[in-house]
């Protein structure tokens, strides 16, 4: 019997798990926080928000793994990739395949100690907040839950149709070819929409609502495409919308335009505050160096400044380090 497991089934995999486990597929959910683990075994997983039931899981810590998966999808931080992964290696069978969830472009430095044809892709188009020990709210609306699923190797593993087909259990699933564009597509949402909730202090909607903040996110959009295009990335379209021909501008028709739409175009998510934030509210470490980051670090790489997208690290690092609050007071970094 094939073997599954989510590592690090916080609010997004918890829910994932509910829903997996739902329909009747066996899955394990993985979390070293024990209170959380402790409650769903003793109360199931429990989701809130725009979709709402009750599921029995099965639920463990990391030193309780024992044997060989054939399908783990990473869902933790990527600030100790390098030793998680190594880690799990030890626990994928001989042709299993670890599906990468996180933010960034972390597939590259996985695949460097996996090999190419055991690492899988997946970007998420719908957002969770773990409420309490057992308790995850699905911030997205539920015609929104989707996923875009993509490999760097062209022979793809052959577990690719079993992953495809327990994700396709909570939503659309969406296979890539063009997976680099992909994942640029949610980088540039999390770049913009999660840089400036977890500076500012709240959801993805007030970041885009208010004339101020809703400046800084189309320049943060603006950087991000900026750069691909000065790459060569082909940014691929979200849930069928081609985010580029809508928030790209060249003229002040176009900037008008964009400006006037970033507010409709994010308003499925309007409630999702960015688990950077989250992360900033407990007061952990933030992947920003990963998300804005990277925009900023391929943006030298290519010859493209990105200024907006440096300040947003510049301000979470300093929240980090306690020097800042998240607040709109911020915004007057960015004049």
């Amino acid at each position: 019997m094939m073997r599954v497991a989510i590592y690090g089934a916080g609010s997004l995999g918890t829910i994932l798990g509910a829903f997996i486990s739902r329909a009747g597929e066996k899955i394990e959910l993985i979390n070293r926080n024990k209170a959380h683990v402790a409650a769903l075994q003793s109360k199931g997983a429990k989701v809130v928000g725009t979709v709402q039931f009750v599921q029995p899981v099965v639920a463990y810590t990391p030193d309780e793994m024992n044997g060989q998966y054939d399908i783990v999808f990473l869902m933790t931080k990527q600030q100790h990739n390098a030793e998680v992964v190594r880690m799990l290696k030890d626990y994928l069978s001989p042709e299993g395949v670890l599906v990468t969830f996180q933010n960034g472009l972390p597939e590259l430095q996985i695949a460097e100690i996996l090999g190419e044809q055991r690492v899988l892709g997946c970007t998420v188009a719908w957002g969770a907040t773990l409420q309490e020990p057992g308790v995850c709210e699905l911030t997205s609306s539920p015609d929104a839950l989707s996923f875009s699923l993509g490999a760097l190797s062209l022979h793809r593993n052959k577990n690719f149709d079993k992953v495809k087909d327990l994700l396709s259990l909570m939503g659309k699933v969406d296979v890539e070819e063009n997976f680099i564009g992909t994942r640029w597509s949610k980088l540039l949402i999390n770049a913009s929409f999660s840089g400036m909730s977890a500076v500012l202090g709240c959801t993805f909607g007030e970041a885009a609502g208010p004339h101020a903040s809703r400046r800084v996110v189309q320049m943060l959009i603006k950087e991000c495409i900026d750069v691909c295009e000065a790459g060569g990335i082909r940014i691929e379209p979200v849930q069928g919308k081609d985010i580029v021909k809508l928030l790209d501008y060249t003229n002040p028709l176009k900037k008008a335009f964009s400006f006037f739409i970033i507010p409709i175009a994010i308003r499925k998510h309007a409630k999702l505050k960015a688990s950077m934030l989250q992360d900033l509210e407990k007061g952990k470490l933030t992947e920003v160096d990963a998300i804005n980051g990277a925009v900023v670090d391929f943006g030298r790489k290519v010859g493209c400044s990105t200024p907006m997208n440096e300040k947003v690290v510049e301000i979470i690092h300093q929240i980090e380090r306690g020097e800042l609050q998240p607040s709109r007071d911020n915004l007057k970094w960015f004049s």
